[in-house]
């Protein structure tokens, strides 16, 4: 069953009113790639995008808490992306993954909302920095440790904290985090060198 975009509007923040009960996830769909859900929910299939809610639905939310200030503004960023997605099923072309193509949402509507409420900060250039074979969260030994790592993802520039969270949380190539952002490759790469370098100074003293 295909949910309108007026029925869409009514759907709350978790998105489980989405036909669950009389749309139960089919075992048969388990094995199928995000990209074959998509084409089945585009075809009718409302347990397909159950499925894909439930797979994207925890990373999601912790991608745009992260990039927000989290409570009700993260939440809201967070059903705005999967009504986006109910709204524009019959536009999406598998011309790349699906988690990218729901990145990419998300990553605009939670850059919208930050560029209109502040001014970004100048992001450092530095040729001569290299380092990107490790990341702070291979050093996540405790909760004490997890909550400083998070605070310090919070102090990082919008571009950094975009390109290390769609890195981190959603596990995008660099391409991909590319093509998400809307910057090339190199931009890529330099913002993810500055932000492993601001999270490890601000966490060398778990070392």
């Amino acid at each position: 069953m295909i949910v309108t975009a007026t029925q869409a509007d009514r759907i709350g923040p978790a998105l489980l009113a989405h036909r669950r009960a009389q749309d139960p996830v089919q075992p048969v769909l388990d094995g199928l790639s995000d990209e074959a859900l998509m084409r089945r929910y585009q075809s009718g299939d409302g347990a397909a995008f159950e499925l894909l809610y439930r797979r994207h639905s925890g990373r999601l939310h912790r991608f745009v808490t992260r990039m927000t200030s989290g409570g009700a503004e993260a939440d809201e960023i967070f059903q705005e992306v999967w009504l986006a997605i109910i709204k524009g099923r019959e536009r999406y072309v598998p011309s790349a993954r699906f988690v990218t193509f729901l990145f990419s949402i998300a990553h605009r509507r939670a850059a919208d909302r930050l560029r209109f409420a502040h001014t970004h900060p100048t992001e450092e250039l530095d040729a001569e920095y290299n380092d990107t074979t490790d990341t702070p969260l291979d050093t996540v030994l405790n909760a004490a440790l997890g909550h400083a790592l998070q605070a310090a993802i919070a102090t990082l520039p919008l571009p950094q904290r975009e390109a290390f969270l769609l890195q981190a949380e959603a596990e995008l190539s660099l391409d991909e985090i590319s093509q998400a952002a809307g910057v090339p490759r190199e931009t890529v790469k330099s913002r993810l060198r500055y932000a492993h370098r601001r999270l490890r100074q601000a966490l060398d003293e778990w070392k």
